[in-house]
């Protein structure tokens, strides 16, 4: 499955260690994030979990959606979600802000009321944004190579 941008090298080394049915999915959610704001920033890491978290700048406090693949499935997580409007219930957590999606397969994001949330955490995150970013449509790694 292609991307609609390139996958990082030091992402893309640790995300073709995971299950084909993972990086499938993962590369999907990935590219339909990136279709419905191709302007974000993708910062990527490597701890517990690999991975794609998407800011409106280069900052994670400016994140709206991230994409944390473990090793045998993925979540669909949103950076405020308890400060998002679900009607259909669709986000789970008990964390304080952070609520996920658990995805089995497209079905599970690909529809509209995700859309929905995407968008409405998209805006959300452009009215807290203290100041304007410098950086627009970058993948970042955060991944220590050594």
């Amino acid at each position: 499955m292609n991307s609609i941008r390139i996958i990082h090298p030091d992402f893309e080394k640790f995300l073709q260690l995971k299950p084909q049915e993972c990086i499938d999915l993962y590369t999907d959610l990935r590219n339909y994030v990136l279709e419905l704001y191709p302007d974000a920033n993708e910062l990527v890491y490597h701890t517990h979990a690999l991975t794609s978290v998407f800011s409106i700048s280069e900052k994670l406090s400016d994140a709206f959606c991230m994409i944390p693949i473990y090793t045998k499935h993925l979540n669909f997580g949103f950076n405020k979600g308890t400060l998002l409007d679900d009607p259909n219930k669709l986000l789970t957590g008990t964390g304080k802000l952070i609520r996920h999606i658990s995805v089995e397969s497209n079905a599970d994001y690909r529809n509209e009321a995700v859309k929905k949330l995407i968008l409405s955490a998209i805006g959300l995150s452009i009215s807290d944004m203290k100041k304007p970013s410098k950086i627009i449509g970058k993948t970042i790694s955060k991944i220590k190579t050594s």
